[in-house]
Parts: structure tokens; C-alpha cells; sequence
């Protein structure tokens, strides 16, 4: 909800800080410097808009690649817990902030949070649920919970800021923050819980992101989000010019598309419990629908109309969520070692990539080409991307050709716990067993056992 809550609040509230610094302006002496400056400042409104608004997406950006390294090696939730507090701290930096710098610095903070709560969030639901249908069942829940604070919080925040003030519906949001922390180290347990030290290391990020298959998904997970990053932005000046939209239809814009998206979520789980090898082709039909909604979106002369394909839009999202975000998991344990916070780093930064560019580029986009030509520019890119997750149709037939801890080991041990694993490997591949006697001493038995056996239990 914090990502979207400030959709209403925070520009109107700068205009609010920019007229009461005009008016300070006014009734002391000045310079024509000062006018100068001060007549810049209003031209470049719209830019420090998108720049704020983007600046989330942009650290989430740049800390990803560190974070999911970072959830690799230490778990998932301390991560999740450092990641609350961070997000904490920032809704509270928003409820307090007068300035746009501060606003600066807490949207940035709140990016620097996401990167690690977002991330190890998701991976601890893929970790939690190793069987294919429960976590697709379990990661629908969370997608659908993500779209419901979308979509939710720009009312949310319009009503409670029209009518308590700027800071309430930041201070409702850190409480429900703070209530999530305590949950988190009450019920995980973070700081007590060290079943990770003697777990495999994950695979380093730069071999996953080269992973064809990851790299499929990545893209496909960037291409679908566009629609909704870059209409954001534009689509209510867009609707106060064509439709005369009033101030409840554009706070209203995209709530009923959590209908459509819950829907899409039910169905996809329900589908990919019958016939889970036909993920990809669930991930395709939502790209397709995202194209032909997107592209429809200019033909729509009232906010009734407008519902229609925002709502495809959102229905189109969360099938290629919901049947890909499991895809990254499944080849993560297929193809490499089943620790996840790297590869669902990845899948952040998929979505950052859409976010941080839309509020930036979006406006620049309408004002040179069009609003037309962006729609039909976004919806052809879904359409046309579509085919590629071809690439996943055998993904479902891989099997892992041997155990994580060979993976792991394959370049030989490299601390005390996989020297010590190696060893007893290799005593297994002579056939030997390891005993204790009557004084609790370590004797080796021959085995009775072939070791294609032996291997064979290994790896079950």
C-alpha cells in the first residue's frame, strides 16, 4: 500500500508547499534571479513528480542484486525483518516530511526496504512450499494480497487525506508495519533460527540472470508490468482532457481491477493444478490479454469504457505472475541449488525496471508521440513477447541430474561442513559405512550394497 498511497497525496501536498512559498516570495523583496528560479521550479514540477515517484524503483534497483545475494547466505528472515524495519522508518519519514527533500529520502528508503521485505518475502513462500501445487496455491495468495494493496491504497489515501490531514494514512501504514515486524520476529524467529549455516550456497546471481530460461521470465515479467507503470502516470491528465474526468473517477481508477486480478489469480492456480505443464501457455494468454487491453485503452470516450480494459489489463498481470513466479522457482531447483533469494531478486528488479522507467519516460512519451502511440507501443510489445515463452513449454519434463550438496561440491569443499560431507561421500562410493563402536569411536564397514545404491539413496 505504501507504494501507492502517495499517488494522491504527495502531489497535491507539493503544490500546497509550492504556493505557500510562492506567497512567502511575493510578500518579500526579490530579484529577477529569484523569479527566474522560481518560474524554472513550476516548469520542472511535473519532472520532480515523476523523479520522487521513481526514485523507489530506481534503489530497489540498484540494492537487488546486493540483497539477494545478501538472502542467499543468511536466510530469509532476518532479511524480511530488516526490510520492515527499514520500510517502518520511511512511512513515518512520510508522515513527518515537509520538504521534498525529505519526501525524497523517505520514498528512497522505502526502496532500500522493499529490495530486502519484498525479496525475501517471496522467497520464503517458494522455500516453504516445495511441492509445485502448494506453492503456486501459496504465491497466488501473496499476489493477490500485493494487488489488493495496490489498488486499494489510492482511495485509501485520497479519502483519509481529504478529510484527517497528510499524516494519518502514513501513521495507519507504519502501525500495520511496526504489527507486521513484531509478527515477524515473534513467529520466525530470526535471530534464533540458524538452520541456514549448514545449508547449501545458492547460485551466485550472475549465472542465474545468464540462465536462458530465468531470462525468459525476467523479460516477461518486465514487459507485462509497462502497461501499468506507464499508465500511472499519465492516465489521469489523460482523462481530465478526453472525458473531463472528475477528481472520485481518477482516485477510482483502478480499484474494481482487483476483481479481475483475484480472478485472474484463481484461475491460474486452478489451472496449473490440473495441467501444470501448460505454465507457459497461461503466462502467454495473460501477455496477449495485457496487449489487446492496452491497446484499446484510447478508444474509451467514458470512465465506464475506461473500466473494461484496465481491468483486462490487471486480469492479463496476474496470469503471467501467477504461473511464472513459481516457473523461476521450479528451474532454480531443476537447474542450479534450491535457494531462492537470488532468483526472486531478479524478479524484483524485472519489475523494477517497468517502474522506474514509467514515471520518468512515460510523460516525455505522450508529449512527443502520444497517448495513442504509447498504448499501442505497449500492447504491441506484450503481444509480440508473447511467443517466446515457447522457450519454457519442456521446462516441466527437467529433472535434476544430480543432488544440491554435488552441485555445491563439484568445485571441491570449501569449509569444514563440506570437507566433512565430502568425505563421507567418497566413503560411500568405496562401499564403506560408518560405525561407532562401544566406545563411541568412528569404525568403517564394508557395505552389502552396491553404490548405485548408495548414490541412489543420496540423492532421495
Amino acid at each position: 500500500m505504501l507504494y501507492m498511497v502517495i499517488v494522491p497525496i504527495i502531489p497535491d501536498f507539493l503544490e500546497e508547499l509550492q504556493r505557500e512559498a510562492d506567497r512567502a516570495e511575493a510578500a518579500a523583496p526579490h530579484t529577477n534571479l529569484t523569479n527566474s528560479t522560481i518560474h524554472t521550479a513550476k516548469g520542472n514540477f511535473d519532472l520532480q513528480i515523476g523523479v520522487l515517484f521513481a526514485s523507489k524503483a530506481i534503489l530497489q534497483l540498484l540494492v537487488n542484486p546486493l540483497s539477494g545475494t545478501f538472502i542467499d547466505r543468511v536466510g530469509y528472515d532476518i532479511p524480511l525483518f530488516i526490510g520492515l524495519n527499514v520500510m517502518f522508518l520511511s512511512t513515518l519519514t512520510f508522515a513527518f516530511a515537509e520538504n521534498y527533500a525529505t519526501l525524497f529520502l523517505a520514498r528512497s528508503m522505502q526502496g532500500f526496504g522493499s529490495a530486502f521485505a519484498d525479496t525475501a518475502g517471496i522467497a520464503l513462500i517458494a522455500d516453504r512450499y516445495t511441492e509445485e501445487k502448494a506453492r503456486s496455491k501459496a504465491l497466488g495468495i501473496a499476489l493477490a494480497f500485493i494487488s489488493f494493496g495496490s489498488l486499494v491504497a489510492p482511495p485509501f489515501g485520497g479519502v483519509l487525506y481529504e478529510f484527517a490531514g497528510k499524516r494519518v494514512p502514513f501513521l495507519i501504514l507504519a502501525c500495520v508495519c511496526l504489527l507486521d515486524g513484531i509478527l515477524c520476529l515473534t513467529v520466525l524467529k530470526p535471530f534464533s533460527n540458524r538452520e541456514r549455516e549448514n545449508m547449501p550456497v545458492g547460485t551466485p546471481m550472475h549465472k542465474l540472470m545468464i540462465d536462458p530460461y530465468i531470462a525468459v521470465v525476467a523479460g516477461a515479467l518486465t514487459i507485462c508490468n509497462i502497461p501499468l507503470a506507464f499508465l500511472e502516470p499519465t492516465i489521469a491528465n489523460w482523462m481530465e482532457e478526453t472525458m473531463h474526468a472528475s477528481q472520485w473517477e481518477i482516485g477510482m481508477t483502478w480499484f474494481p481491477a482487483f476483481f479481475p486480478h483475484v480472478l485472474g489469480v484463481f484461475l491460474t492456480v486452478k489451472l496449473a493444478a490440473k495441467y501444470p505443464h501448460l505454465q507457459w501457455f497461461y503466462g502467454a494468454i495473460g501477455m496477449v490479454f495485457i496487449g489487446a487491453s492496452s491497446c484499446t485503452v484510447p478508444a474509451c470516450k467514458t470512465f465506464g469504457q475506461l473500466m473494461l480494459p484496465l481491468c483486462g489489463i490487471c486480469f492479463g498481470i496476474a496470469f503471467v505472475d501467477t504461473a511464472l513466479l513459481p516457473t523461476l522457482a521450479f528451474l532454480v531447483d531443476v537447474r542450479h541449488v534450491s535457494v531462492y533469494g537470488s532468483v526472486y531478486a531478479i524478479a524484483d528488479i524485472s519489475y523494477c525496471v517497468a517502474y522506474a522507467l514509467g514515471p520518468v519516460a512515460a510523460g516525455q512519451i505522450v508529449h512527443d508521440l502520444g497517448f495513442v502511440q504509447l498504448n499501442l507501443g505497449m500492447g504491441l510489445a506484450n503481444v509480440l513477447y508473447a511467443p517466446a515463452l515457447l522457450l519454457l513449454k519442456n521446462v516441466t519434463q527437467m529433472k535434476p541430474s544430480f543432488s544440491e550438496r554435488n552441485m555445491l561440491l563439484e568445485d571441491g569443499p570449501t569449509g569444514l561442513y563440506d570437507t566433512i560431507k565430502m568425505e563421507q561421500r567418497e566413503k560411500k562410493r568405496k562401499g564403506l559405512c560408518t560405525t561407532l563402536d562401544e566406545n563411541g569411536i568412528e569404525t568403517f564397514a564394508q557395505r552389502s550394497y552396491s553404490e548405485e545404491e548408495s548414490s541412489g539413496g543420496e540423492y532421495a
